[in-house]
């Protein structure tokens, strides 16, 4: 079923070549949908937060759920020509409950999602994430889930790229000519940052993982030696996932506690 869906979203995806990591290696879109699967039931109701042209949004509401998305669509080529009003039309096409954000309060009631979601999305905040996913889970059931990706800042290629005396940020040039605000990573994840994210959020761990999201990444000789290196270390891996649920009883805690 998620090869179908997936083959469905990428057939009707307005922007050819985004999704072909997924032809290559089922990647962030099978953990995804899988993982959803695994912990709700067919209409449970998404948010795909930062949610970008809404593909893997997309992917959840061809398998049966419920979802919406929001996003500022800020990034430059989300700009370009009628390219945002494409990704309109794509989401009222599948059926999501598309809104852009405009700086305001989140246009969503308290209490009404199953799961709130969201994908390389945290390595891009300047901000700490405190206030917003507070925020967030406040939307979500008594029992609500949260879905976060992130890449992996120590990944093998990165404790191999310092050792080379390379960097294990963003590419430098990328960051040099960048024009206008950065919207690129500023502070990127390790294991034991989710872990604490979750345990000041007030949440229980379901699963805190490493996962392969841009396996196509690597050289086709060397990723069986790869995959079994991280398989032996699997926070190696170039990417993390966390699933986690809000505990009985769970309020916001905005405030570090006065000991």
């Amino acid at each position: 079923q998620i090869d179908k869906a997936l083959h469905t979203v990428r057939h009707r995806f307005p922007f050819p070549g985004y999704m072909d990591k997924g032809d290559k290696n089922r990647g962030l879109y099978y953990e995804i949908a899988s993982t959803a699967r695994r912990y709700l039931q067919p209409g449970g109701k998404i948010l795909d937060f930062g949610s970008g042209p809404c593909d893997k949004t997309a992917v959840l509401q061809s398998l049966g759920f419920n979802c919406s998305a929001y996003d500022d669509l800020q990034d430059n080529w989300y700009r370009d020509g009628d390219n945002l009003d494409r990704i309109r039309l794509f989401a009222a096409e599948f059926g999501i409950d598309l809104k852009v954000a405009n700086g305001g309060p989140f246009p969503f009631e308290k209490g009404m999602f199953d799961m709130i979601m969201l994908n390389d999305v945290l390595e891009h905040l300047h901000d700490s994430p405190r206030d917003l996913l507070n925020d967030l889970l406040e939307l979500s059931k008594p029992d609500g889930l949260l879905l976060v990706t992130v890449p992996n800042a120590v990944n093998i290629r990165k404790r191999i790229d310092v050792l080379r005396g390379r960097t294990n940020l963003p590419p430098f040039d990328g960051y040099y000519w960048y024009s206008g605000p950065w919207r690129g990573h500023v502070r990127e994840y390790v294991r034991d940052d989710l872990a604490r994210l979750s345990e000041y959020l007030a949440l229980e761990i379901l699963e805190l993982r490493g996962c392969d999201e841009m396996l196509q990444k690597v050289p086709t000789p060397i990723r069986p030696a790869y995959l079994l290196i991280t398989k032996i270390f699997p926070y190696w891996k170039d990417s993390l996932m966390l699933l986690a649920r809000k505990k009985p009883g769970w309020s916001p805690r905005k405030a570090l506690l006065q000991r």
